[in-house]
């Protein structure tokens, strides 16, 4: 931590207006006198004690499997030609932002859980909120578009690889990818713009950014408006579309006459639609249903249950379920066997 005790001179005033970030001078008189923090103390899962090895152990078990099966999709949709669909080739994003979800907070957090808490540098932190922001808003616009995708695929099946081709495939996993990183620089230029006056401690495992303001001195409540216009964007935007597109969906499978046609078409989106519901669900209980404030072992569990877990439920729904990659990893299997017999 440092102190900051010096006056800016007229130049380096106007540079970091410039900037818009707010100088030593511009701030109120009673955080003149105040210590600003470099360095954030992440507390993790303090209460642990006995079980802290084990639950480390358990983390780095599920990382592991999640990180696995998630590249095993990515492997298999990018050498199969059986899996050259678009609704594989989304899939292969979904896993990706996945396996950088869990990456961006498995690892931060068992150093702090070994360690009985950690310290990061408030860069750091911001750093990790920012990955961790656009990974989440690129994973509700590809779950998006791939329902838009299901939709046409079942809606309208004469004209879907018309207009289902490669190159809007591209366009449209550009435009999640693109728009996910682009929208969450908003809120972090805002965060730029703030001073931490401390104390410098976040009871949690990571850096989220409600915990993050609650240590700024400043002025929080336009980041929080901007946060919250983003968040209904980004997450309610894309719901409703899912579930309109859904409506669709199972309207055009109840006039289906044979039992077997409608589960053989239902079973084309089951897979995606178990990951909608797992994903958004978690998502609404953390961030849209209200919890006490004394309620951070909660929070903890839920963002557990986000972070570490939900990333896992894609390769197991679309590995258990889905026909198509079953088949491939079959393929693949056979031909190890092949090989290592001849």
């Amino acid at each position: 931590m440092i102190l900051l005790n010096a006056t800016f001179n007229q130049s380096t005033r106007e540079f970091l207006k410039i900037l818009s970030i707010p100088s030593f001078i511009d701030l109120p008189k009673c955080t003149m006198n105040r210590t600003f923090i470099t360095e954030i103390v992440l507390r993790g899962f303090g209460n642990l004690q006995n079980f802290k090895f084990f639950f480390v152990c358990i983390c780095l078990f599920i990382y592991m499997i999640t990180v696995m099966g998630n590249l095993i999709i990515i492997f298999l949709v990018s050498t199969s030609y059986r899996l050259r669909s678009p609704m594989f080739f989304f899939l292969a994003h979904l896993s990706f932002s996945d396996v950088l979800v869990t990456s961006n907070v498995v690892p931060v957090m068992v150093n702090i859980t070994l360690a009985d808490g950690g310290t990061l540098f408030l860069t750091d932190c911001i750093a990790q909120f920012f990955f961790f922001g656009a990974l989440a808003t690129t994973e509700c616009l590809l779950l998006t578009v791939m329902s838009y995708d299901r939709y046409l695929a079942i809606c309208s099946p004469l004209h879907y690889s018309t207009i289902m081709d490669h190159t809007l495939c591209m366009y449209l996993v550009v435009g999640c990818w693109s728009l996910g990183f682009a929208l969450t620089l908003i809120p972090i230029f805002l965060i730029q713009t703030l001073w931490f006056c401390g104390p410098n401690v976040i009871d949690h495992f990571f850096c989220d950014l409600g915990p993050l303001l609650e240590l700024s001195c400043s002025d929080v409540s336009i980041v929080k408006y901007e946060v919250l216009s983003l968040s209904g964007l980004v997450t309610i935007v894309p719901f409703v579309f899912i579930v309109v597109t859904y409506d669709y969906i199972f309207i055009t499978i109840m006039k289906i006459t044979s039992t077997t046609g409608r589960q053989k078409t239902f079973s084309t989106c089951s897979s995606h639609l178990a990951v909608v519901c797992t994903y958004y669900g978690t998502l609404f209980v953390i961030y849209v249903v209200p919890h006490k404030e004394n309620s951070m072992t909660v929070n903890k569990v839920l963002s557990l249950m986000y972070t570490v877990f939900t990333p896992l439920f894609n390769p197991i729904i679309y590995g258990l379920r889905n026909q198509e990659l079953k088949m491939a990893a079959q393929n693949y299997l056979f031909m190890c066997r092949k090989l290592i017999n001849a």
